[in-house]
């Protein structure tokens, strides 16, 4: 077995480490109370490849794997949980989506300028009535990540109502698309700078060549897509953990008390303990999710819920305990760890929450599909 990560991997970490530090995180706060989806950086990304970290050169991506996509999606989050989830929507939804189910001609019209960064993706399941019952889609989207700045969105609509979920069909809608608009842009708790809206179909013709997989397949290829897509909000919980730990760190060693740092008592010491545990917990069963996707001739679907499952519940957890180290001042904007703790708690619910979770780790234990 082997725990370490190569050269190309350490430095891909020091480099978007660096970015995020350096473009980013000057703004983080600026961008979050404005809800200001950042699309200056977007080149930048690009630019960097990680708008296309999984896809192959030929269709425009940087040709790597899920291994580095997880440390780019955790290095984004760990100085900004938006700017991460942005990244993840675009490349392990709608991009993946396309490249896994989509012909050449799909692949070459829609992913390369994905990939390439030319074009910003959005996937659209849940609806208002359809929750984590995504058999039950209907009709207009919701919760539509990137939504109102897509330029390529991948939807689930039903195209035969008497088959349920043998009957949802996934499409490939473009921007200017006539009936095709996005709605209400939510005004959210937290990942304020992540654009999360409502997507209206209006008498909304798609041509046949729109046709994303087989019909009637979609609702069956979304879950295969959440596999991947698990592994992202893993990756990103991870990441927002690690950035509230570091900011709880930086401040027991600052903040004085009784005449010492607050670092100093035990009871702070036992907080750091745990949560540093925690997190390098979640973190093996993060990369380990990604190195079976790497593998490609191995499931992952119990290994990217329990990373999803474990990794979400932690990120919370240690971010409450980050703002308990602050007291007061964990309460305050001015310090990070006030962001982090309203962040990480969509990660329990994106992407199927921590309740669906137990249930697909469940069913995979008990050999269900």
């Amino acid at each position: 077995m082997e725990f370490s990560f190569t050269d190309e991997q350490q430095q891909l970490r020091r480099s978007v480490r660096e970015f995020a530090e350096g473009e980013i995180a000057p703004h983080v706060m600026e961008w979050d109370e404005a809800s200001h989806f950042p699309v200056e950086i977007m080149p930048r990304l690009a630019e960097m490849g990680l708008l296309g970290v999984i896809f192959p050169e030929k269709y425009g991506g940087a040709g790597l794997g899920y291994i580095e996509y997880s440390i780019a999606i955790e290095e984004l989050a760990r100085v900004d949980g938006s700017v991460g989830l942005i990244v993840a929507a675009h490349n392990s939804l709608c991009s993946n989506h396309i490249y896994k189910f989509g012909t050449d001609a799909q692949k070459q019209k829609f992913l390369v300028p994905l990939a390439q960064g030319k074009n910003i993706g959005a996937w659209s399941l849940t609806e208002p009535e359809a929750g984590s019952d995504a058999g039950g889609t209907r009709t207009a989207k919701t919760f539509t990540t990137n939504g109102r700045y897509a330029d390529v969105c991948v939807a689930m609509a039903v195209t035969n109502r008497e088959r349920v979920s043998h009957g949802i069909s996934a499409l490939i809608l473009e921007k200017g698309m006539a009936g095709f608009r996005p709605g209400k842009k939510e005004n959210k708790l937290g990942m304020r700078a992540s654009d999360t809206s409502e997507v209206i179909f209006s008498d909304c013709s798609v041509p046949g060549e729109n046709l994303l997989g087989q019909e009637g397949e979609g609702f069956i290829n979304s879950l295969q897509i959440l596999d991947g897509g698990r592994i992202s909000i893993a990756a990103l919980a991870l990441g927002m953990a690690q950035g509230a730990f570091e900011a709880a760190t930086r401040y027991a060693k600052q903040r004085k008390q009784f005449g010492k740092t607050i670092g100093e008592f035990q009871a702070i010491q036992f907080k750091l303990a745990d949560m540093a545990t925690q997190i390098e917990a979640a973190r093996l069963l993060v990369y380990q999710a990604a190195w079976l996707a790497d593998r490609k001739d191995a499931r992952f679907t119990r290994e990217s819920s329990m990373a999803k499952l474990f990794a979400s519940e932690i990120a919370v957890r240690v971010a409450n305990e980050a703002v308990q180290i602050h007291g007061g001042y964990g309460f305050i904007k001015d310090y990070p760890v006030e962001k982090y703790y309203r962040d990480v708690k969509l990660c329990t619910i994106g992407e199927g929450t921590s309740e669906i979770q137990k249930l697909v780790i469940a069913r995979q234990l008990l050999g269900k599909k």
